[in-house]
């Protein structure tokens, strides 16, 4: 009885220990230093001031934030409205995929053996980690082509999987162009709104991005062809019981 009370207890042990991590994680976001990162505003005023420096300083804040695990969606969206469309989103793209390389190997070095030992007995792991194995191009652009994905979770998450570094950079790079223009565009088109100019590319901006968040979700789950022997073996069984 003592055994299965505390097997019991285990997984309230470990979300509890997520919740905790989540809430330490928001208050630094929103008492450190670190919340300028949401302050579009600021983000813009400061690089705005940077002059030619603005450029190499917004990817290496973009690269050492992503890395450290902070999402970058609002850098994307201030680098719209100080660089224009093309130059933001090239050096938005740029940050973003140094950034996720960086958060990728952190969780390779430090926690990827760690990780092995903990869930190496976990089935639906170990299903996954074969599936990304199998397909590493296509889940990792699948992953990064929606808002949906936590991205900065993901960098992390892909850091404990098999997939190799060459694969995940280049994946990363070109499943975030969809997302990361969408962000540029929204910093641009919303720049000129406030400044008194055309709301309607604004409108449009903003429905590209609602697009790129539901589009995976109208696309109906289909059995996947490994399902269709694993059901007729299973009929098969069944048949063999009742004869």
């Amino acid at each position: 009885m003592r055994f299965s009370s505390i097997r019991l207890r285990q997984p309230y042990k470990s979300w509890f220990y997520t919740a905790l991590g989540l809430a330490a994680f928001i208050a630094v976001c929103i008492f450190s230093p670190a919340r300028v990162l949401f302050d579009e505003t600021f983000l813009v005023h400061t690089f705005n001031g940077l002059g030619v420096y603005a450029a190499p300083a917004f990817v290496l804040l973009s690269t050492i934030s992503i890395s450290l695990g902070f999402p970058g969606n609002v850098l994307a969206v201030a680098s719209g409205a100080v660089f224009g469309f093309v130059w933001g989103t090239i050096w938005s793209l740029l940050g973003a995929t140094l950034g996720a390389v960086g958060a990728f190997l952190i969780a390779r070095i430090l926690l990827h053996r760690w990780a092995e030992k903990r869930f190496q007995h976990n089935a639906w792991l170990r299903r996954i980690n074969q599936a990304i194995g199998e397909h590493p191009m296509i889940y990792i652009l699948l992953v990064r082509f929606t808002p949906l994905s936590p991205f900065s979770l993901v960098n992390f998450l892909f850091g404990l999987t098999p997939v190799d570094l060459k694969t995940y950079t280049i994946g990363t790079f070109l499943g975030l162009i969809p997302l990361y223009a969408t962000y540029n565009w929204l910093g641009v088109t919303g720049k000129q709104a406030l400044q008194g100019g055309d709301r309607i590319p604004f409108a449009l901006a903003l429905g590209t991005l609602t697009l790129l968040t539901v589009l995976p979700l109208l696309k109906k789950k289909k059995p996947t062809p490994a399902a269709e022997p694993e059901r007729s073996l299973s009929r098969v069984k069944a048949d063999s019981l009742h004869e």
